[in-house]
């Protein structure tokens, strides 16, 4: 039996999966964690769609999915295929289906693998409430059976592998009806379809769990592990990707904490990262965060995790709840996590520093300006600052030095060992600790900061830092230990994609399972802000780039809200019209909307389930034609793509949601 939802929480060790076979490549049961993207083009452009594929193949791409939503572009496929092959590629393809059956068993005869929706393969979504007994039920499941068993049997009889892949998005009314809008509906409706594919004796199938909300993804991949694991005592491969990321550092900072949370524990066999970008940018990223992996040592604690044998957690790893803690000041449970910024290296630090962290002083007024995204406190180390500060910002420095700071009235951090043998004060402080240190060391500390104001500030030396950190709040738990925790994580990568997907995976993997009051990212200084060698004007240094980070690392698990979000899918075939031309223009117009969520989608299909989490919808709905929706309601109907951003800032100003912008 697997501990929980994979083999360890406590060592680094790949889930065992089936192997699959896509055309020449080998996939799960050990195999490496393959990459893949999925062509922009329209499918019926063979020059277009074949050039494409050469770039992201060159790029690094080990498979690459072409959607095929009719009768006509699948086998369009034969062509596409045969011109890569006679030009000396033989990258496996995959067919992306949704709705049509036809075109699913053409592709099936020409291409490496299909990818089939079971919300929208055989079932339909009308947001309708259905009400079944269990007999009706049950022949529904029938009905699929019968249409979905021709496919398995032309995938078994051409070598075809297939993906069940299910978005959250896109559940059907009969699944929403029984399960809800919930992890385990998206589990159940792949499990019917998984459960056709074994009656059939047939197993080339990988599964993936979709959505554009990192915490019901990781949930849904965990809750599907179990299901398997339970049902058939064995598992699938499993496809990883976050739907509809976005594009930037957002797009990145989403994925990697879906993503990287799953691969820290060992689940994954091929990962997709969509971003509203051209495909082939998606692979330098895919290949960061894979990297992260290859050659990855076991994770080795001081002492074993809580309990023995079988793990019992002290939190539910299936439902988001946010561990309970005592409140010190603003830091701890009913209030939203803080954002630590880290300045100990600057000796001379100004009024106009701030500027990075969401504080600009206008000297003229003696004022200073604040913005959403502003630090909370900020770390000075032994410095000290020789100006007043704004009233949101509070200053923590080192209590060994506190005596060389006239004037200092910033709060007092300790390490460990220092505590260990300090006066408990009586007022908030913070202390630093090593998630990897001695056990005793853990033990001691533990023991003293019961019932303190003492602030957490956990990171970990450990190469597995993630783990050891889960490791030692669980501990806390486990003792019933309710300090406030900032997560504390450092990355010494060389580049700025690397250094977001670490602080991403490391820091929102945790605060997915309800951990961390606060954050305190802190990096490697890097001369050029770069991501995929795309210059990020609007980021000016390290401090600004690490608060940046933060702050979308909380607005991607849901912890705290500081922007617009939004949920735009990566393009394809089916797109209407030019989604990155698009999204940029509908940020630019909205960015100021600190909370609203806008859906951009480029088609129905991943339109009106796709964007349920969204407040408001931007949805192509034919060629130079826009539907407009609040939540899951059409508001406005085929405007065109001309306006389609102006009627969109109407709706939002008819809704009550717009503000101006200022300055």
């Amino acid at each position: 039996m697997l501990q929980q939802y994979c083999r360890s929480l406590t060592e680094y060790q790949r889930l065992t999966t089936r192997e699959v076979k896509i055309g020449n490549l080998l996939l799960g049961s050990g195999h490496p964690i393959r990459i893949q993207t999925m062509t922009t083009t329209d499918t019926m452009d063979t020059a277009g769609t074949v050039a494409q594929t050469i770039r992201c193949i060159e790029a690094g791409a080990e498979l690459v999915r072409i959607t095929a939503p009719s009768k006509n572009e699948a086998e369009n496929l034969l062509n596409i295929k045969n011109e890569l092959r006679k030009r000396g590629y033989d990258t496996p393809l995959v067919a992306d289906i949704h709705f049509t059956p036809n075109a699913a068993e053409i592709a099936a005869r020409i291409v490496e693998k299909v990818r089939v929706n079971p919300g929208n393969y055989v079932d339909k979504k009308k947001f309708d409430l259905l009400e079944y007994t269990d007999a009706e039920y049950a022949a529904e499941v029938d009905r699929i059976r019968t249409r979905f068993t021709p496919l398995l049997r032309i995938c078994k009889e051409y070598g075809t592998a297939m993906r069940i892949g299910t978005n959250h998005g896109s559940l059907s009314d009969r699944i929403m009806s029984r399960y809800g809008d919930s992890p385990m509906g998206m589990v159940e409706s792949a499990m019917e379809f998984l459960r056709i594919a074994r009656e059939e004796n047939y197993h080339q199938v990988i599964l993936s769990m979709k959505s554009s909300n990192p915490i019901v993804m990781v949930q849904a991949y965990r809750a599907l592990i179990q299901k398997m694991d339970e049902e058939f005592g064995e598992c699938y491969p499993l496809h990883l990707g976050v739907t509809e990321a976005g594009d930037g550092e957002d797009g990145r900072i989403k994925s990697a904490i879906g993503i990287g949370t799953l691969l820290e524990d060992g689940i994954g066999d091929t990962i997709r990262v969509s971003l509203t970008e051209d495909p082939e940018f998606e692979i330098p990223v895919c290949k960061d965060i894979v990297n992260r992996y290859i050659n990855r040592q076991q994770h080795t604690g001081t002492e074993p995790f809580v309990g023995n044998g079988k793990i019992k957690l002290p939190y539910n790893p299936f439902a988001y709840q946010r561990r309970s803690t005592n409140v010190v000041t603003h830091i701890g449970i009913g209030h939203v996590p803080v954002v630590v910024a880290d300045y100990s290296n600057e000796p001379n630090i100004l009024p106009a520093d701030l500027a990075s962290i969401g504080y600009r002083y206008d000297e003229a007024s003696d004022k200073w300006n604040i913005s959403d995204g502003a630090a909370d406190y900020i770390y000075t180390g032994h410095n000290a600052i020789n100006f007043g500060l704004p009233g949101t910002l509070q200053t923590i420095c080192d209590h060994k030095y506190v005596q060389q700071m006239p004037g200092n009235t910033g709060l007092l951090l300790y390490t460990s060992e220092d505590y260990l043998q300090a006066s408990i004060p009586h007022t908030q402080h913070f202390v630093s600790v090593d998630a990897d240190a001695p056990w005793h060391i853990l033990t001691s500390l533990m023991n003293k900061v019961k019932d303190t104001q003492a602030v957490l500030c956990i990171e970990s030396t450990n190469a597995n830092a993630m783990p050891s950190v889960r490791r030692f709040i669980s501990e806390l738990m486990q003792c019933n230990i309710q300090c406030p925790v900032i997560l504390k994580v450092n990355s010494n990568k060389n580049s700025i994609d690397e250094q977001l997907i670490q602080l991403a995976t490391e820091a929102g993997g945790l605060f997915l399972d309800g951990f961390g009051d606060g954050i305190w990212l802190t990096g490697k200084e890097i001369e050029e802000i770069k991501v995929s060698g795309r210059t990020y004007l609007e980021v000016k240094n390290k401090h600004q780039f690490l608060n940046n980070t933060a702050f979308s690392i909380l607005q991607a698990t849901r912890t705290r809200i500081s922007k617009t979000e939004y949920i735009s899918c990566p393009s394809c075939g089916r797109t209407l019209f030019d989604l990155q031309e698009t999204t940029a223009k509908i940020r630019a117009a909205t960015h100021h909307l600190k909370g609203v969520k806008i859906a951009i989608m480029g088609c129905i299909v991943n339109g009106p389930g796709e964007m349920a989490d969204a407040d408001f919808g931007y949805v192509g709905s034919g060629a130079g034609k826009i539907t407009l929706y609040k939540g899951k309601d059409i508001m406005k109907r085929n405007v065109p793509s001309e306006i389609a951003v102006d009627e969109l800032i109407l709706l939002l100003k008819e809704n009550d949601a717009w503000v101006e912008a200022t300055a």
